[in-house]
């Protein structure tokens, strides 16, 4: 599983910063070289554990899209929130890049980060469990020697857009926006490097994002890319996908029947549950249009016909369709990935975009899908 660029209960998590312990603070401050140098040391007594947030509910921190909040402007995160952790976010790119997939890299404890521990641990042979350990932690770094952040300079490109200036929350109002591009350049390289918004703001506070010409800190995983994948599928290719509905992460198996890859997802919903058994993948599409139908009576759209809303990041299966032999159900992207794993979906099951693409460019067509409930 190797690759070139390689958040229940707090307790369970027992972290703790070199860097922290010397300043005896907790949580030390959110700098390139605290992140570079982050290490894992065992708690000086048994029952320490790190300053790191009990919860990760984007719902509550996050502007809606569009809104002033939301600036081009880079800011800090809200003194009521927890700081992120260096370390975290160290773990949390390791992860990312050795593909098992922590979600929005935040520096933040939560469901994702530990679902991601848990099915590292497990490949590695370790003992089952989603703490992060001495032994969890040196064969993560042991996947990559590259420095877990960059630095990134913002081009003309990156300000100019076009961006979507407001965007509806009603899917019949978002038929007539066009293409569902990002509302603003913070959302964009954010989403481009696997990023929640207020971590990228926390890292470059002083640099605005409607600029060209400022540098940024970010996390160094593959950015998000645009368009079809060429020569996808690639290898390693998936000839089979779990879909777990208990720990809400989706597995990808290559053809010799090794794990390749592990996501967090939000699968399926009361209103419009996942379902049960096995499907095949019929088809891949990357930047799909959206076909909302009046018959699968979504909570909130009060179309009586069909309407399209066109392809973007923002559409609401996000940059990646991999269509199931299930009718209307697929495995496709977001244009909510801090919200993944935390929030439910339209019965389909529902990576970030990141994640998303990463599994559509090895899964191959005819690709068994099996849907686990325990």
């Amino acid at each position: 599983m190797e690759r070139a660029w390689m958040r229940g209960a707090l307790v369970a998590l027992c972290v703790w910063s070199a860097s922290a312990q010397a300043a005896g603070t907790g949580t030390p401050d959110l700098t390139r070289e605290a992140i570079e140098n982050a290490t894992f040391q065992e708690p000086q007594d048994g029952s320490k554990t790190s300053e790191t947030s009990k919860t990760n509910e984007t719902s509550k921190t996050e502007p809606k899209k569009g809104s002033k909040k939301d600036s081009k402007s880079a800011k800090k995160p809200k003194e009521a929130d927890a700081k992120p952790d260096p370390l975290l976010v160290k773990v949390q790119v390791l992860l990312d890049r050795a593909r098992f997939s922590p979600g929005a890299i935040d520096g933040r404890d939560g469901e994702n980060l530990r679902g991601a521990i848990k099915a590292f641990a497990a490949a590695q042979g370790l003992p089952e469990g989603d703490r992060l350990t001495r032994e969890v932690f040196e064969r993560l770094q042991a996947t990559s020697k590259e420095p877990v952040v960059t630095q990134y300079t913002i081009t003309e490109e990156d300000v100019k857009g076009p961006f979507v200036e407001r965007m509806p929350t009603k899917m019949e109002e978002q038929a007539e926006v066009g293409p569902m591009r990002y509302t603003n350049t913070r959302e964009m390289l954010a989403e481009r490097f696997h990023m929640q918004r207020d971590l990228l703001s926390a890292l470059n506070p002083d640099v605005p994002l409607d600029k060209a010409g400022g540098t940024l800190v970010v996390a160094a995983v593959p950015p998000l890319g645009e368009g079809k994948v060429e020569g996808a599928p690639v290898a390693p290719k998936v000839t089979r996908i779990e879909v777990d509905k208990r720990t809400k992460r989706v597995r990808a198996f290559g053809e010799d029947g090794k794990l390749t890859a592990d996501y967090p997802a939000s699968i399926g919903s009361d209103e419009k549950p996942a379902p049960d058994g096995s499907a095949k993948v019929k088809a891949v599409a990357f930047d799909p249009w959206y076909t909302y139908n009046p018959k699968y009576r979504f909570k909130g759209v009060k179309a009586t016909k069909k309407f399209s809303i066109h392809p973007g990041p923002n559409n609401p299966v996000g940059l990646v369709w991999i269509d199931l032999s299930i009718p209307s159900y697929g495995i496709h992207g977001t244009p909510d990935p801090e919200k993944v794993g935390k929030t439910e979906s339209h019965g389909c099951i529902r990576l970030t975009n990141w994640d998303a693409r990463d599994l559509a460019s090895h899964t191959q067509k005819g690709a068994k899908v099996e849907f686990l409930e325990k």
